[in-house]
């Protein structure tokens, strides 16, 4: 699993690093900002949004459903 993350991740800086920036070579700045994150995590932070009030029931489930068809 951590080895598809991580060829994931490079393969998305790879073609990241291959786009045209507007700005660049003309004193513009380009960031680039990569996230891996696992299914697990997302369920785990999303069960805690819901713990803590921060989500409904219903848009627990909803946000759940979406994760897991993933």
């Amino acid at each position: 699993m951590l080895r598809r993350i991580v060829l994931a991740s490079t393969v998305l800086l790879l073609s990241l690093s291959m786009v045209d920036c507007a700005g660049c070579g003309r004193g513009g700045e380009a960031t680039v900002e990569a996230r891996t994150t696992t299914l697990g995590q997302e369920l785990q932070d999303l069960k805690n949004a819901y713990d803590q009030g921060i989500l409904t029931e219903k848009e627990y489930n909803q946000k759940k459903k979406e994760l897991l068809k993933r």
